[in-house]
């Protein structure tokens, strides 16, 4: 890469709020949060936490972020966190990536008397993280479930894909392509008091899970409304996990649990949450969005703005229309970065004017190469090629300029040189030095021992031979002047070195066209080696990004096969043909995906 990909991030001591609830009830970003993620350019691992107030989701949130206090755990029965809160710091596991924590407001919080908000905090929690922790205290059963109603109102509250690009016929719900988007799915059960049993035999959590997310037998309106949690939580996520945890000390020490020394806490619950934070750290996946476009701490920052935007709009968050909206900001982005880079590659490198034509042009196209190269690396989703189309023109003509300033500084210097060089022989014309007989053959040799003193001076540029032509043109006139007065020369002499002069002349003109359609040559080669290296590279970026996509579909294909399966088997059959008309779907996608053209720039 041109660029050094290690980079410094700011440090957060301590956790600041990302999105706040205001005065009036609605939501608000923070501006000194969203500045903060925007000196981020690492990619982003982002885990958020939500659950009914006071259930500790703060506690695990310090541990995750390797601190003992951070996040406000509070000691009463009232929500202490409000809002989102926001802890970024250096990835532990993953190198120049930042571990971004997420910590949310207390769900059914009676003071707020408000479950809308409740509602959207929730669904911004899914939509910006990449992994998603819902925290809860005792068992995983019905009333448990039931309070984890917020996951059956993300359809309300999430759209896939804007009305404008929907299928008027579509079949599938837009729900269908939820696990596509949405982060993996972690259940926290705290204050876990059973032993993980099932039928006389030992369990794992993860099968505790399974088993609690098994679909309810029967018919009717009431089954539907009992299973409905059931069937998002398995049919939104792509993964799911689940970590139980012992209660980790006394009734009375809970209310100090941030200042007690681990001594003073259950071994096994310290055990349990260091299994926490280590899977965390080893398996919760980078934040990325639709084609496997890893997102920066930056981009992050614009996708809260843009979701909260919608949410304060009173729309429905899209994320097809907000990744559009993001691949302008940051292709525009790509595309003066790329350009900058370029513009102060050329300066700090090119030394002009250079020795020659293919030096400037090789200078041109590497920087050229760098500057596609970061372009590639920060776009995304440039569907038609048109931001790559607009800093290759961008490039074209700076790279133009580039050369034409090259070319002038060549003739500047050479210019100034003859000038300098000639300083002798103009005096001589000036005392009429040259007007007497045997005077041609003195300004014949000045000229050119004045010549010679020029072509083994350095540093004159691509323009050397061509500006020493028009000088020596510019001097033919006194040149003639001087050879018809010298009387030591015969009219056949004089003839003779006229005709010597045009030769030379014509023999030089000659010579300077040449150079100049070799030069014309190659920046005509050099364009088209340009234009090849473009496709290249774009070529590259595509098949990229289609294996990326690809990889994406298969992944919640699996995830899609194995819910269809478990559904045989739990007999039901509803919902199994419900999974095969979501898979049919995925299939065309894929079909459709690996058959895209790998085109490029004409």
């Amino acid at each position: 890469s041109p660029r050094n990909s290690k980079t410094t991030i700011p440090t957060m001591a301590e956790p600041i709020c990302l999105v706040k609830n205001t005065s009036c009830g609605s939501l608000e970003v923070d501006q000194e949060a969203l500045n903060f993620l925007g000196m981020i350019s690492q990619p982003v691992v982002v885990v958020a936490i939500v659950g009914l107030y006071r259930t500790g989701k703060s506690y695990l949130m310090n541990k995750l972020a390797g601190k003992q206090t951070g996040f406000s755990l509070g000691s009463t029965i009232q929500s202490h966190t409000k809002g989102i809160w926001m802890w970024c710091v250096p990835h532990p596991q993953k190198p120049n990536h930042t571990l971004v924590l997420l910590d949310t407001e207390g769900l059914g919080d009676v003071e707020k008397g408000d479950s809308k908000n409740d509602s959207w905090i929730f669904a911004l929690a899914v939509l910006l993280s990449s992994t998603f922790v819902y925290n809860s205290m005792g068992t995983i059963d019905q009333r448990a479930l039931e309070q984890l109603h917020y996951v059956t109102e993300l359809s309300k509250h999430i759209k896939v894909k804007s009305s404008r690009s929907r299928d008027p016929n579509e079949k599938v719900s837009d729900t269908a392509e939820f696990m596509g988007f949405f982060p993996t799915f972690i259940w926290a059960v705290r204050d876990f008091t059973l032993d993980l049993e099932l039928e006389g035999e030992e369990i794992t959590a993860d099968q505790y899970l399974e088993n609690a997310l098994q679909l309810i037998k029967g018919k009717g309106e009431k089954v539907s409304k009992l299973n409905q949690p059931r069937e998002c939580i398995r049919f939104y996520f792509p993964g799911r996990k689940c970590f139980v945890f012992d209660r980790p000390t006394t009734k009375k020490n809970l209310k100090r649990l941030e200042e007690l020394h681990e001594d003073h806490l259950e071994p096994d619950f310290i055990e349990q949450t260091q299994q926490f934070c280590q899977y965390v750290f080893r398996d919760c996946r980078t934040k990325t969005i639709q084609g496997g476009h890893q997102v920066t701490g930056k981009l992050l920052a614009n996708l809260a703005e843009t979701y909260v935007d919608s949410i304060r709009s009173g729309t429905v968050p899209c994320i097809e229309n907000t990744i559009l909206a993001l691949a302008q900001i940051e292709n525009s982005a790509a595309v003066q970065e790329a350009f900058s880079h370029y513009e102060s590659q050329m300066k700090e490198r090119g030394k002009f004017p250079t020795p020659t034509m293919k030096v400037f042009l090789d200078l041109h196209a590497e920087c050229e190469k760098e500057a596609i190269t970061i372009f590639l690396e920060k776009s995304f989703k440039d569907e038609d090629h048109e931001y790559q189309k607009q800093l290759g023109g961008m490039l074209k003509t700076k790279g133009e300029q580039f050369c034409a300033e090259n070319e002038q500084i060549s003739r500047d210097n050479c210019r100034d040189l003859l000038q300098q060089l000639f300083v002798p022989m103009e005096n001589r014309i000036s005392e009429g030095f040259y007007s007497r007989p045997g005077g041609y053959l003195l300004f014949v040799e000045d000229q050119k021992e004045a010549t010679e003193k020029y072509k083994m001076t350095p540093g004159k540029g691509v323009k050397a031979d061509e500006v020493l032509y028009e000088f020596i043109q510019a001097k033919e006139t006194v040149s003639m002047s001087i050879l018809q007065m010298d009387q030591n020369l015969s009219t056949k002499d004089k003839e003779i070195a006229e005709e010597q002069a045009k030769a030379k002349a014509a023999e030089r003109e000659m010579k300077i066209k040449e150079e100049m359609h070799a030069a014309a040559q190659q920046k005509l080669e050099a364009q088209q080696k340009s234009h090849e290296e473009h496709i290249k590279q774009l070529t590259q970026k595509m098949e990229e990004d289609r294996l990326k996509m690809q990889e994406e579909n298969e992944r919640v294909m699996t995830r899609k096969l194995q819910e269809q399966q478990a559904l045989l088997q739990e007999g039901a059959m509803k919902q199994h043909q419900q999974m095969q008309e979501e898979i049919q779907k995925l299939q065309q996608q894929m079909a459709a995906n690996s058959k895209r053209r790998r085109c490029v720039i004409q």
